[in-house]
């Protein structure tokens, strides 16, 4: 195969891959292309003009490096890949943002790459400014805060605080939420190119901003100091201290800086000064060390001096931008507030509407209830007045019912005097028949002790009789064949009087017993007539109250 043939089979272009902070992009480039034509290119397709703040960043054996500009890509030491790949970032940082940065895509790309700085933890912030830095940040990608829209839990897939501060603190996702939001809240009416820059100020006044630093020892066995390169000047930090430098060079004061090897030389411009030398790691790092010296320190010198036609265009175009925006904003603002006050006004006037329908609709119904008032109140007199013909009725009904109880009453009280009569003639009655009890039983008394003691007369007339007759009479027992009529011939005499008083006393038991039966009679008789009083009571009684009832 010839020479020829094998030229036609090299590929002229190869693919590249440019990577920003929030995109991707892929180029076809030419062989031959040195490192600023594919960093213009990428700059073409950006829309970017402030080209001196940015680079094309590529990692190479664990050291970052930036891509030259005067030569050749391929002939570079670039990884061999395809398509191969380089990170578009800010290279040097400007001293003050807001006199610097001129264009919002350049103020965007620099609010980005702060921002994951911060959250990467690689620029350190006190967690009170963390949550500041992002509310401004919520500001710039939401807009306005508004409740009805940005509801609870809207912040949870964005990463706006740095681990560090989320392991410091024992807070939850909806505390830190809330606290962000707090400060959100205030934001209102700025736009996002100014939440941007908001950020960037408050981003550049950290000790870390803007800073890149590096190993370094004062002689070859130690590493044991931190050099750092910003837009100000060189710093010396003690390697656990990247806040305050133990030492500082800054662009104005420095004459020279050389590299040999791995040895860095920095000679103060005042030659008296004592030449600071160190050391780094590799030669890589030396050169790494100069190129962004020499870069920070042209942006110095040229911040220091009258601006070139190109920065005065971009600069009047850049005010003019901001006083269009300006213009666009408050007109915007303008039609927002109309557009608020329109729609409050609407709002007003549906009320206000609602308001009268309601308003309207109550009044329907109360002359809804009004008729059918008027209606219930023409039943309510044919009631009345039938009611009240009904009263009258039961009013004369009543009178006559009056005057019936009345005569009843006069009826019950003649009666009830009559009973009461005869109930004092029953107690008369009832008195009389205990005292006639009581005089009978005395009386009985009396008798049965004069019956005891005519018995009593009985016996010893007995005894005596027979006294006698032992004394008349002793030789009656020799005598035994006498017949007994003789016997009682001689009794008859002393006989005589004991019959008699024997009839006496069975007459008087006779009369005691008939007495006895009589008062029996008569008691039961009192009873039953006292049953027939207490009946009767009762009833006047029952009929009193039935006439109380009614």
């Amino acid at each position: 195969m010839s020479i020829r043939g094998l030229k036609k089979k090299q590929p002229k272009t190869f693919k590249v891959k440019i990577i920003t902070v929030d995109a991707e992009m892929e180029f076809s480039c030419e062989m031959k292309w040195k490192g600023k034509d594919l960093f213009d290119l990428v700059c073409r397709a950006l829309g970017l003009r402030e080209t001196w703040f940015f680079g094309l960043q590529y990692t190479m054996k664990g050291i970052c490096t930036w891509l030259k500009m005067d030569k050749k890509v391929l002939d570079q030491e670039i990884p061999k890949e395809d398509p191969i790949s380089f990170h578009f970032l800010a290279k040097f940082y400007p001293e003050k943002v807001e006199e610097e940065l001129l264009q919002e895509i350049t103020q965007h790309l620099f609010f980005l790459q702060v921002k994951k700085q911060i959250l990467d933890e690689e620029i350190y912030c006190s967690p009170e400014a963390t949550v500041l830095l992002a509310s401004y940040a919520v500001q710039a990608k939401y807009g306005d805060y508004d409740p009805n829209f940005h509801e609870p839990g809207f912040l949870a897939h964005d990463e706006l605080l740095p681990k560090r501060v989320l392991r410091q603190y024992q807070l939850t996702a909806e505390m830190w939420e809330e606290k962000i939001t707090a400060w959100y809240a205030e934001h209102r009416g700025i736009a996002r190119d100014e939440a941007e820059m908001n950020y960037l100020k408050i981003a550049q006044d950290l000790e870390m901003y803007g800073v890149n630093y590096f190993p370094i020892a004062q002689n070859k066995n130690h590493t044991d100091l931190l050099l750092g390169v910003d837009a100000k000047g060189i710093h010396i930090y003690s390697i656990n201290n990247r806040f305050s430098p133990n030492k500082s060079f800054e662009w104005s004061a420095i004459r020279n800086i050389s590299y040999s090897e791995k040895e860095l030389t920095i000679k103060p411009l005042d030659k008296k000064a004592e030449v600071f030398k160190f050391f780094s790691s590799q030669l890589k790092v030396n050169k790494l060390i100069l190129q962004l010296c020499i870069g920070n320190h042209d942006l110095f010198m040229r911040r220091r001096k009258v601006d070139s036609i190109e920065i005065q265009q971009m600069k009047a175009q850049a005010r003019e931008e901001k006083a269009r925006k300006k213009m666009e904003n408050q007109r915007l603002a303008r039609e927002k507030q109309l557009r608020e006050e329109a729609e409050r006004a609407k709002e007003e006037l549906e009320r206000r509407l609602f308001q009268l329908e309601d308003e309207a609709r109550q009044a329907n119904e109360a002359l809804l209830r009004s008729q059918e008032a008027a209606e219930l109140l023409a039943e309510k007199a044919q009631i009345a007045e039938e009611e009240a013909k009904l009263l009258a009725q039961n009013a004369a009904e009543a009178e006559q019912e009056r005057q019936r109880l009345e005569i009843t009453a006069l009826k019950t009280k003649e009666e009830k005097r009559l009973m009461e009569q005869k109930m004092r003639e029953a107690e008369l009655i009832a008195v009389k028949l205990v005292k006639e009890s009581d005089r009978r039983a005395k009386e009985a008394e009396h008798l049965k002790q004069d019956l005891h003691e005519a018995r009593e007369a009985e016996r010893k007339a007995k005894q005596k009789l027979l006294d006698i007759t032992k004394l008349n009479y002793p030789h009656m027992v020799k005598y035994p064949q006498s017949s007994p009529t003789d016997r009682d011939a001689n009794f008859d005499k002393g006989s005589i009087k004991l019959d008699l008083k024997d009839i006496d006393l069975k007459r008087l038991s006779f009369e005691i017993e008939r007495e006895r039966l009589d008062y029996l009679e008569k008691s039961k008789k009192f009873e039953d007539r006292l049953k027939e009083l207490k009946s009767e009571i009762l009833a006047l009684k029952l009929e009193e109250k039935q006439s109380g009832l009614y």
